[in-house]
C-alpha cells in the first residue's frame, strides 16, 4: 500500500509517501514541504498548495491520501488556514478517484508512538526509527505527515473489515 500523508497548513503542508503493509518494515519513498508565500491573497495561495500537491501526486502516484482530520483550536484564523489546505488535500486526490481517510491528531500519535498525548518530537523520533531514517525529517510538518501515512497503513485493514462488518449487518437487516 502507498501512501500520501498530508498535514495540512496553508504555510506550511508537510508531505510523505510512505509503502508497506501492517506488520511489515516500511519504506519512506518521499517527504516535504509545500510552502505559500504568507503575504500573497488567499486564493493565490490555495493555488500554489493545489499545484504543489498535485506534484506530489502526480510522482508518487499514491493508493490512498491520509489527511489530519482539523479539529478546533482557540485561534480561528489557524483553524480556517488548515481546514482550507485540508479542502485542497481532499479536492486534488477526489479529482484523481485516490480514496481518502482522515485521521485524528491523537489518533496518529497514539498509533506511531502509543500515546495519543505524545509531544512532536516523540513522533519525529518514532518516525525516524520506523523508516529507518538517519535524522527526523524536518521541519516537524514533514514528520507529521510521515506519521500520518504510518497509521493509515496500519489502522486500514482494521477499518476496512469494521466497515465491512457494518455493511454485512445492514444488509442481513434488510434481508431479514
Amino acid at each position: 500500500m502507498r501512501v500520501l500523508g498530508v498535514d495540512p497548513g496553508l504555510t506550511r503542508c508537510g508531505v510523505g509517501v510512505v509503502e508497506g503493509v501492517a506488520g511489515r518494515p516500511l519504506t519512506m519513498l518521499g517527504v516535504g514541504v509545500v510552502r505559500t508565500p504568507a503575504g500573497a491573497d488567499l486564493g493565490h495561495r490555495l493555488v500554489v498548495l493545489e499545484q504543489g500537491l498535485e506534484q506530489w501526486l502526480e510522482e508518487h502516484r499514491p493508493e490512498y491520501v491520509a489527511v489530519e482530520r482539523v479539529f478546533s483550536q482557540h485561534n480561528v484564523r489557524t483553524v480556517m488556514g488548515t481546514a482550507q489546505a485540508s479542502a485542497v488535500a481532499l479536492l486534488c486526490a477526489s479529482r484523481r478517484g485516490i480514496p481518502v481517510a482522515l485521521h485524528t491528531p491523537s489518533e496518529v500519535k497514539a498509533a506511531v508512538t502509543g500515546s495519543g498525548r505524545a509531544d512532536k518530537a516523540q513522533v519525529g523520533a518514532m518516525v525516524t526509527r520506523l523508516l529507518r531514517l538517519a535524522a527526523p525529517p524536518k521541519p516537524a510538518d514533514a514528520a507529521d505527515a510521515l506519521a500520518l501515512a504510518i497509521c493509515h497503513i496500519w489502522r486500514a485493514p482494521a477499518q476496512n473489515r469494521l466497515q465491512q462488518a457494518v455493511v454485512l449487518h445492514a444488509t442481513k437487516g434488510r434481508t431479514a
